[in-house]
């Protein structure tokens, strides 16, 4: 059964499961990195872990996000990142 999740925590879930800290993340969706790592404890919770190690493929399992799932132009830019988490 798929966990219930809110948009938010999907997008930071995605973003987790990319290799994004909070701080990237935060960058991302203009939020704070404490609002984020809330976000992704309570995204963890209701995925069942609270193991951050699991997150990436709790998310290939709930089509969170897929292995061609990269971060877009945009995303790299609000991040600071030259690279997608995959690289």
């Amino acid at each position: 059964m798929k966990p219930h999740l809110t948009p938010r925590q999907v997008e930071v879930i995605r973003l987790v499961s990319l290799g994004c800290t909070n701080d990237e993340s935060a960058a991302i969706l203009g939020l704070s990195p404490a609002t984020v790592d809330n976000h992704k404890t309570r995204a963890m919770r209701a995925l069942g872990t609270d193991k951050a190690v699991l997150v990436t493929r709790l998310a290939l399992k709930y089509r969170i996000t897929s292995m061609k799932d990269q971060l877009t132009r945009s995303e790299k830019r609000k991040s600071g990142r030259k690279n997608d988490g995959w690289n």
